[in-house]
């Protein structure tokens, strides 16, 4: 894989994933380097001019008042050392590397003023698969400081680290890579917690898997119209130009694309339920929130967040509120509630699908009739994945106490509203696999029923890995075996090839 060039913008959420789920590797450019070191000189001057700077000759938070005494540069372990205050599991190594890519590109941008050859060494810790030991718990949202001393630590030879498959001390993690501990000059070790870089990666990560998600719901409900002969004339572009809201356009166009054919099948009714009828309304607000939610991160992937910051152009050292990620929280409590609506949407459809005979499918979509219970029982697995979505929607970035004296006296929850937002979409797949069983069953029940090239394709996907339900089985494992398809993301080349043709 072709390293990923850093140059101070540019960089999407797909690069995130890049690095953290395929190991890609991080270079930054001379640019980068020069720009760091004129940050670096601003610093430097200010602080010898006697210019009080938050974190180099302060103490933090309530300790704002108290001037650092003696070694500065002695004070940045110290300061590590006192934020080392994270509890709870490790996270996956696929998150840690996001937040230390993040990081980099964070620090890229040069507003910082971390020495050059700090950001060098963490550039060669990510390159060389050194994942610090990051506990999980202890971010607010007001800056992830508390979770990314882990990373400080490891740069600095302290703490543990997993290294080629191995926990053990970062210090032997180092030696074994041929890396150096780095040495913290006045500030460094602030500039490398600062921030929200672990929010930041984690909500990167999130939207790719949204996206693919979204994909799956769009194939999901395609084949649930094919099954029903829903009416089509709701794709109308015309229609949604009438009322061009939330990407509505977007996601009808997407439902067109999927059902593309030779001639229109007659609709079996004039209006089908709203969780068919109103699907692109449903998906457009869903593609609005995602659109949203990525400028947001990609804004703090590409920007200096760091308190204070150094504004080389203007040698000037001024303390920032930019570390506060309000905008990042709500962007992502909004996805979270707009998943909700489309997993209750593709909840309802599964309703449609597998309860009364109204709709000219079997009941419970058996073939055989009689006491037979066909898909009727996976209404209850349905509704309970459901109320756990429902519930990861309800908003948590309200919930904050004032801490360090009053001082910090607001918070957002960052990473506790990107972590449920993860776990939505976890869920979310579950019940797009169980609208797909259901849809493929409703086919494979309609005689003489034509697919479109592109449902086809799904129907056959679908086939793949669920048969269709001929007399009673327990179809749990199957919905099991189908969402561990969907959630390795892209699961339909043949579904791509056909829309691209």
């Amino acid at each position: 894989m072709t390293p990923l060039v850093l140059t101070g913008a540019g960089v999407s959420i797909e690069d995130v994933a890049a690095v953290a789920r395929s190991a890609g590797k991080v270079e930054i450019t001379p640019a980068v380097i020069e720009k760091l070191g004129k940050a670096r000189q601003v610093l430097d001057d200010a602080a010898a001019g006697g210019q009080q700077i938050y974190g180099l000759n302060t103490g933090l938070g309530a300790n704002l008042g108290t001037a650092v005494e003696g070694d500065a540069g002695a004070f940045q372990r110290q300061l590590l050392d006192g934020r080392g205050a994270a509890v709870g599991n490790p996270l996956p190594a696929q998150l840690v590397r996001a937040a230390m890519f993040a990081r980099i590109a964070m620090l890229s941008a040069g507003g910082s003023g971390l020495s050059p050859h700090v950001l060098t060494a963490l550039v060669d810790l990510l390159n060389a698969g050194i994942h610090p030991v990051m506990p999980s718990l202890g971010s607010i949202g007001a800056g992830d400081l508390v979770l990314m001393t882990a990373i400080a630590h490891t740069l600095i030879g302290e703490g543990d680290a997993d290294y080629q498959g191995r926990r053990m001390p970062s210090a032997k993690a180092l030696m074994m890579a041929r890396l150096a501990p780095v040495s913290l000059a006045p500030k460094d070790g602030l500039s490398l917690i600062n921030a929200s870089a672990v929010s930041t990666g984690a909500g990167a990560l999130a939207l790719v898997d949204a996206l693919s998600a979204l994909e799956q719901q769009e194939q999901a409900g395609a084949l649930t119209m094919e099954a029903f002969g829903a009416n089509r004339t709701i794709l109308d572009p015309r229609l949604h130009l009438a009322r061009p809201a939330a990407c509505q356009q977007v996601a009808a166009k997407a439902l067109r694309d999927l059902l593309t054919r030779d001639g229109t099948p007659a609709p079996t009714t004039l209006q089908d339920p709203l969780s068919i009828r109103c699907m692109p309304s449903i998906h457009g607000a869903l593609i609005q929130a995602i659109d949203h939610a990525r400028l947001t991160v990609e804004i703090e992937l590409n920007a200096s967040a760091d308190n204070p910051l150094v504004l080389a152009n203007d040698s000037l050292v001024l303390s920032t509120g930019n570390f506060h990620t309000a905008s990042l929280s709500l962007a992502f409590e909004t996805l979270g509630l707009a998943i909700a609506q489309c997993a209750a949407a593709s909840a309802a459809r599964f309703i449609q699908l597998t309860g009364s005979t109204r709709h000219g499918l079997p009941k419970y979509l058996s073939p055989i009739g009689g006491a037979s219970a066909g898909f009727v029982p996976l209404q209850k697995t349905m509704t309970a994945i459901l109320a756990a979505i429902r519930h990861k929607a309800n908003p948590v970035m309200l919930d904050f106490l004032p801490v360090s004296e009053g001082v910090e006296d607001h918070a957002t929850q960052t990473p506790l509203a990107v972590a449920k937002c993860v776990e939505m979409i976890v869920l979310w797949r579950r019940l797009i696999a169980l609208e797909l069983m259901a849809a493929a069953q409703a086919v494979d029940l309609r005689e003489g029923l034509t697919l479109a090239p592109a449902t086809s394709a799904i129907h056959a996907a679908v086939r793949a890995h669920v048969p269709t339900l001929k007399e009673d089985r327990p179809l749990g494992s199957h919905a099991d075996a189908l969402h561990a398809v969907l959630a390795d993301g892209y699961w339909l080349p043949a579904v791509h090839q056909i829309l691209l043709d």
